[in-house]
């Protein structure tokens, strides 16, 4: 899966001269969090998020009247407090990649870009939706989750015992076990019930660490 088949688009964007009461009140017409900012060529200049509009505007212990914080306000230009060094992604870079750039440089987003042409964005919302589908979140069935010895065969060993039992495979998810020698399995199913499973698996792994029915979201 890669960047360009899941980023939000078309991506909205303001220009550096947007005030930014103006700015703000799009952001929530619009109930989105960040802005890419591109200059009168469309080139992208920045990135400004809803935080950095609220930490611009005065608190509420300014002693500023009404009418001089809207004065004050309305001077602000989106280019005074947008990143300017913005970090992007392309079209074509691996979705975990793009999560991990986010997690790293604790992000909530990466404008997304082909060759120097904004064409969407990728946000935390768009990863959450593919970490709902990984794990089959909206669909009935019954949720294990197992821990297995990390050798060649043993995926394969665990899915086979499935297929047997005439289950389907809903979602199947590896994690990093409790040490080196192990991993973490997290396996959703339907066509089955939670006794037949826990039989059918547990000669097969290590620990059933947690097994359930789960209902549709």
């Amino acid at each position: 899966m890669l960047v360009g088949e899941r980023m939000s688009k078309p991506v909205i964007t303001i220009t550096p001269d947007t005030p930014l009461q103006e700015a703000l009140a799009l952001m929530r017409k619009e109930k989105v969090r960040r802005f890419p900012v591109v200059d009168k060529h469309g080139k992208l200049v920045g990135i400004v998020s809803e935080k950095d509009l609220l930490n611009a505007s005065p608190s509420d212990a300014t002693t500023l009247s009404i009418w001089e914080v809207n004065y004050w306000l309305s001077k602000v230009k989106v280019e005074e407090i947008m990143t300017k060094e913005v970090i992007t992604t392309c079209v074509d870079c691996p979705i975990e990649e793009a999560a991990r750039i986010m997690a790293d440089r604790k992000i909530g987003a990466l404008p997304v870009m082909d060759d120097d042409r904004l064409v969407g964005i990728i946000t935390e919302t768009d990863l959450f939706k593919i970490f709902l589908e990984l794990f089959g979140a909206r669909k009935a069935g019954i949720r294990a989750t197992l821990l297995v010895k990390d050798e060649p065969g043993k995926l394969s060993e665990v899915t086979n015992a499935i297929r047997q039992l005439g289950a389907n495979i809903i979602s199947v998810g590896t994690f990093m076990g409790k040490d080196p020698s192990t991993g973490m399995v997290t396996i959703k199913v339907e066509n089955t019930t939670v006794d037949a499973l826990t039989q059918s698996l547990k000669p097969l792994v290590e620990q059933v660490v947690d097994i359930r029915q789960v209902s549709a979201a």
